[in-house]
């Protein structure tokens, strides 16, 4: 049985939680979906400027932890910049 997950702490919300490329229709796209977990790691090191150790904290995570989630946020996000995949933020 694996082990239960742990309560992140999540300090943000995003109002928009849909992102796609311009002039294409939304049935015509593949999605790619990014947790909340994944979008505070990654505001947390970049709009926040934090490095892995501090995010890490601020998240109450381990760094080992925070480093999965914000790799596992930029292999999505690059994926749907390279390859035009609209986002979908879940909560």
């Amino acid at each position: 049985m694996p082990r239960p997950k742990l309560c992140r702490k999540i300090e943000f919300s995003p109002e928009v939680t849909y992102f796609k490329p311009q002039g294409i229709p939304m049935r015509n796209l593949e999605v790619v979906e990014l947790t909340i977990e994944e979008i505070e790691a990654y505001r947390l090191r970049h709009l926040g400027d934090l490095d892995q150790k501090e995010a890490a904290e601020k998240m109450h995570t381990s760094a080992s932890t925070y480093q999965r989630i914000i790799y596992s946020a930029y292999e999505k996000i690059a994926d749907a910049l390279i390859n035009g995949k609209a986002i979908k933020v879940i909560k």
